[in-house]
């Protein structure tokens, strides 16, 4: 069943911050490597911390929407969103989870590049409404959708880190290379890239090999790695975080360490 209202945003009056915003993009360019099930769980475990977090499904597939139990439409779509004509803060929907809120995806997500790339400085859409959401929320993930566009090269320019979910295959490091050969291209070579292991099946050898790396392309892996599991899987039954329904599970507690050693480098 869709969960359809709307979370109506105040500012409240509080004698000190808590924490100062921090914005994260859980970003590939390849897809398939468990982005949107890191983007999810990492979010539930920040919000159980403490933070005020929200996850902004930028993919049109709308897949963290959909775990979420929140229905995949904006009035007004991207463009209205990105252009102003519609507040960010209307857009927003509570989950099932204390401090833990989304805005949603929609397929007409698929058209932020042609919005973004005939802007003079498409970066100010987005510094403009991570200002705006600063007020209500600790911590902001973006779920990006696999692939190099002009949303993600723009979430490079106005993101604190990047986190990058890297099968322990061949392929999966070749697209971390290309990642770090391009940010070195145009100049943002000082962005903080977070890549950790994700899926790793300890039965293969190529996944053991790989995962003794602690650096690749000049970015250092995180030491926390989330293995392969049929319950990560089922995040589309439960529609629901890891934690959730199996709090117990090798994945839950891989993903909560992460959690925090993420956490760590960026606060």
């Amino acid at each position: 069943m869709w969960s359809a209202f709307v979370l109506y945003l105040r500012p409240q009056k509080v004698e000190q911050e808590r924490f100062v915003l921090k914005v994260l993009a859980v970003f590939n360019i390849k897809g398939g490597v468990g982005k949107t099930a890191a983007a999810v769980n990492l979010s539930y475990f920040a919000a159980r911390e403490g933070r005020r977090t929200l996850i902004w499904d930028l993919d049109p597939q709308a897949s963290t929407t959909f775990f979420l139990r929140v229905k995949p439409k904006i009035k007004g779509g991207g463009k209205g969103l990105l252009k102003g004509k519609r507040p960010v803060e209307s857009a927003i929907k509570g989950t099932d989870f204390p401090g833990f809120d989304v805005l949603p995806g929609d397929f007409s997500f698929r058209k932020l590049d042609r919005i973004l790339e005939h802007a003079s400085r498409p970066e100010e859409f987005f510094m403009r409404l991570i200002k705006t959401l600063g007020k209500y929320y600790d911590l902001l993930v973006f779920d990006c959708a696999p692939g190099m566009n002009v949303v993600s090269e723009t979430l490079f320019k106005t993101t604190d880190a990047l986190v990058v979910p890297t099968i322990p295959t061949t392929l999966s490091l070749r697209t971390l290379a290309q990642l770090g050969r391009y940010l070195g291209k145009v100049g943002e070579s000082k962005l903080q890239v977070l890549p950790f292991f994700s899926m790793v099946d300890r039965r293969k050898s190529l996944h053991r090999q790989v995962c003794l790396e602690e650096s690749y392309a000049g970015f250092p892996f995180l030491q926390g790695t989330v293995p392969y599991s049929s319950i990560v899987e089922q995040m589309g039954l439960y529609r629901a975080p890891v934690a959730a329904f199996a709090p117990s599970c090798r994945a839950s507690l891989a993903f909560e360490r992460l959690w925090l050693e993420i956490d760590r480098k960026v606060r």
